[in-house]
């Protein structure tokens, strides 16, 4: 064994590292929350703290660029400190908060009394996405990129997403201010008018099952085509969030040939379930989007697997037990999924291409769960990869693991998921976020909510 110099803060040896070159058996040594060395894995090195990964993978830590941690107004379905436990238990380190909370974040004054109100209460770092209505456009010609690098628009709304941009001249508006300041825009990409069209001729949904067809492919279909116009006519970067359908898939894909700046995510729910589900899970499953058919999800698995796909985002949105329980109409759409998000895709990757190595799979998870997330939100400079001078963001992954999820493993505040009974492959073991441990499933223990509100280019 070869002697390096030390000592370091935190050594984690005897595990295959994943970083953007390749996979390959290595040891992290960490100092001062960062990536201080990449050494061979038979380094000695003198640390305070060693962790021993043997068996395991070392993952970059996940960026979910797509929760609802409720926070503020809307806490008795999830709060911060338990939205922010569950990212941890799933390896997820960094976080980017949607705006559709009360008040709704379309002011650069609230998204500072939000981070006071997390300060000392999260267990990993975060990022907000600014909320935009019809009348508040114009603050994003001053949007200060510490508040936000990107801007989330809906385009149809439900139970928690009341602002609701239909007016075309509105939308291009929108898409000219992101394009001159240099933002992202993130969208919910349904057409709202189509299904205000819809809901004044179809009767209301009475079960599970009618809520598709009462919000169809349509809908996603024709917002994502007008989305592709204004970027073609602004040049705005912009960001599809939960694609449902084989035809947004193409859609996009083809504006992405073609050269626009066009990216698309799935969530863990499009690629796990399919309509077919909806008579066993019901409530659990009710979302915007739709759940779908069987081609859409493996469309999406396609597109996944061939780099179609930019992220893998959770759409972390939780309710109680209560309201997911409600009436088929009144029942709101949203799951919990941070905390599952890193489990059931591999799982699904493991199902689908048992012929790949695990080494492939993971660094496959890791573009689309760290590296890209981290280029697209203005954190590429310090996070999302395992390389010396990189935030200490790391999951040790036991890719091996076959475990049932249960309502005791669950960590948010609701108390429930979807998943509960599911056959799951793959779990995160350890979660380290700047070089601290904020997760040890083993002894079931977290770390210091110290996590810190990161500022754009970070």
């Amino acid at each position: 064994m070869t002697e390096y110099e030390g000592p370091y803060d935190l050594v984690i040896r005897g595990g295959r590292v994943v970083t953007p070159e390749g996979v390959r058996p290595g040891t992290v040594a960490v100092r001062d929350g960062r990536i201080g060395a990449l050494l061979p894995s038979d380094a000695q090195v003198p640390a305070a703290e060693t962790l021993d990964a043997a068996g395991l993978h070392v993952m970059p830590g996940v960026i979910d660029s797509h929760v609802h941690f409720r926070t503020p107004g809307l806490t008795h379905k999830e709060d911060w400190e338990h939205g922010s436990r569950a990212a941890a238990a799933g390896g997820v380190t960094t976080v980017i908060d949607m705006p559709n909370t009360q008040p709704p974040l379309h002011d650069p004054k609230e998204a500072w009394a939000k981070a006071a109100l997390i300060e000392g209460r999260s267990l990993v770092d975060y990022r907000f996405h600014m909320g935009v209505g019809a009348d508040t456009v114009d603050v994003l010609a001053d949007l200060d990129p510490r508040v936000a690098t990107s801007v989330k628009v809906f385009m149809a709304g439900h139970h928690t997403a009341p602002h609701v941009i239909h007016d075309q001249k509105v939308l291009g508006r929108i898409f000219e201010v992101a394009a001159d300041r240099g933002l992202r825009v993130v969208l919910h990409a349904e057409d709202g008018g189509l299904f205000d069209l819809l809901d004044g001729y179809l009767p209301a949904p009475t079960s599970y099952g009618a809520y598709e067809p009462a919000r169809p492919r349509t809908g996603g279909i024709v917002a994502v085509a007008r989305v592709i116009d204004l970027v073609r006519e602004h040049g705005t970067a912009a960001h599809i969030l939960h694609t449902s359908s084989a035809e947004e898939c193409d859609l996009l894909l083809a504006a992405r040939e073609a050269g626009l700046p066009v990216t698309f995510e799935a969530t863990p729910h499009h690629l796990s379930f399919t309509r077919h589900d909806i008579t066993r899970l019901g409530a659990r499953i009710r979302l915007s989007p739709a759940i779908r058919e069987d081609r859409d999800r493996e469309r999406l698995w396609e597109a996944l697997i061939h780099d179609g796909l930019a992220t893998v985002g959770s759409d972390h949105a939780p309710h109680t037990v209560e309201e997911k329980t409600r009436p088929a109409a009144d029942a709101p759409p949203g799951l919990p999924g941070v905390q599952e998000l890193l489990p059931a895709v591999f799982t699904g990757m493991r199902q689908r291409w048992p012929e790949r190595s695990v080494d492939e799979l993971l660094a496959q998870l890791a573009r689309l769960c760290s590296g890209r997330p981290a280029e697209l939100f203005g954190l590429g400079r310090s996070k999302g990869r395992i390389e010396a001078g990189f935030d200490a963001d790391l999951v040790l992954f036991d890719a091996e693991a076959t475990w049932f999820m249960t309502a005791e493993d669950v960590r948010s505040k609701c108390g429930w998921s979807a998943y509960e009974g599911a056959t799951l492959v793959g779990r995160p073991e350890t979660t380290v976020r700047r070089g601290e441990v904020i997760w040890d499933r083993r002894k079931g223990t977290f770390g210091s909510p110290n996590g810190k509100w990161l500022t754009g280019d970070a």
